[in-house]
């Protein structure tokens, strides 16, 4: 069967990470997904090299498998008459621009909207279409620093500030946004009316401090960075073994009787520092420093598998790499080969959501540059001669 959203046509307009994360996640819940490439040289993915793969950049084909590619050429008006074209017959259009940009190309919401009342436009921007920081530009760094998740990021207080490892706002922003167009869609289901989404890398950094948010609307206290550390609950952190590091999540009282049963230690109990979480929390520097001379005297894997034999939540500190070769990443199809026209076969991240009914279906290749322009204007119902003469004069590519 097609994917849920099978049928669902999405311009994107977007580039580098934050609006493709959102064109990605709908075409792989099945909707047809043309990724509308600047002319000159498209998504400045395509030059984040190295790494490549036989010339093809593998952060572009990363975040753009399972989509058709076209090149246009949207500061030409024959190139915002194609576009325009376009949208009478898609359901979606994702960017990630400034704001104020599709205004002035001539495709702002009120004009597409015009063309197609049911069209959903979706905004991703560094801060949202509102508010005083409107129109600056956003990137992921920045956002990660205001949106406060920089300041509980990290080993310690008076360490220097550390940002997450991955680029999680654009990525949390892209998902936010594929949200938003699901939600759009129902609603149009029901009203036959389309509407704008917004969200931002901004907001994106924000719902990251779920945890420290309600630490700070209780207490007054901003809280500072922990290392791997919880802020409500403990032990649940990484311990360093006798060869590596692991992960233990005795993140209630349950947990924390199956810990030290498993380490032979449950006189830890009986002593008031550490009866209950929040005696545990209050005394966290001497519990850590109690466990980590306990975890040192068995390597990783005699560990892991009595702590397993426990029930205890806990894990190993993979390298990405070891996350490939992980017998549950390749059960739940998260690492997939794809095969690419330059590139050959690439390894690419899958789908996270599996269905019962809808399949998803298997990762086709990004598009190499302007790979489907001709095949796309003739789907929209552009005439051979038509885009043979755009070609010429350099609108589409």
């Amino acid at each position: 069967m097609p994917g849920p959203i099978h049928g669902v046509k999405v311009l994107e307009l977007a580039q580098i990470m934050a609006g493709p994360t959102c064109g990605l996640m709908l075409a792989d819940l099945g909707a047809e997904v043309i990724k509308i490439e600047k002319i000159p040289g498209g998504d400045d993915t395509r030059r984040f090299l190295p790494p490549d793969v036989n010339g093809e950049a593998a952060a572009f084909m990363m975040m753009n498998r399972n989509k058709r590619g076209m090149a246009l050429d949207l500061k030409t008006k024959e190139g915002v008459e194609v576009f325009k074209r376009m949208v009478k017959q898609a359901d979606v259009v994702v960017e990630n621009f400034r704001k104020g940009t599709l205004e002035k190309l001539g495709v702002g919401y009120e004009e597409l909207k015009k063309i197609n009342p049911k069209i959903i436009l979706c905004e991703i921007s560094g801060y949202g279409r509102t508010g005083p920081y409107a129109d600056k530009g956003g990137f992921d760094l920045i956002a990660q620093g205001m949106s406060g998740l920089m300041s509980i990021t990290g080993e310690s207080k008076g360490k220097p500030p550390m940002k997450v490892g991955a680029p999680v706002t654009d990525i949390t922003a892209g998902i936010l946004a594929a949200t938003g167009v699901l939600a759009a869609l129902v609603s149009r289901a029901n009203t036959g009316v389309g509407q704008r989404v917004d969200t931002s890398l901004y907001e994106a950094g924000i719902v990251h401090t779920y945890w420290q948010s309600a630490i700070a609307s209780a207490t007054g206290v901003a809280p500072g960075p922990l290392g791997s550390a919880h802020p409500l609950t403990a032990p649940y952190q990484a311990f360093q073994t006798k060869d590596k590091w692991i992960t233990v999540g005795a993140s209630n009282q349950n947990t924390w009787l199956k810990l030290i049963d498993a380490l032979g230690a449950k006189e830890l109990q009986e002593n008031e520092k550490f009866n209950s979480n929040a005696n545990r929390m209050k005394n966290l520097t001497e519990l850590t420093e109690l466990l980590k001379k306990e975890l040192v005297k068995k390597t990783a894997e005699e560990w892991l598998k009595l702590f397993d034999e426990k029930g205890l939540p806990c894990g190993p500190i993979n390298t990405v790499t070891e996350m490939f070769e992980d017998p549950q990443t390749i059960e739940r199809k998260m690492i997939v080969d794809v095969k690419n026209t330059k590139a050959g076969s690439f390894k690419a991240i899958g789908m996270p959501i599996k269905f019962s009914e809808t399949k998803v279906e298997d990762s086709k290749e990004s598009p190499t540059f302007g790979q489907h322009t001709k095949q796309i204007l003739l789907d929209f119902g552009f005439k051979s001669e038509e885009i043979d003469s755009l070609m010429k004069q350099g609108v589409v590519s």
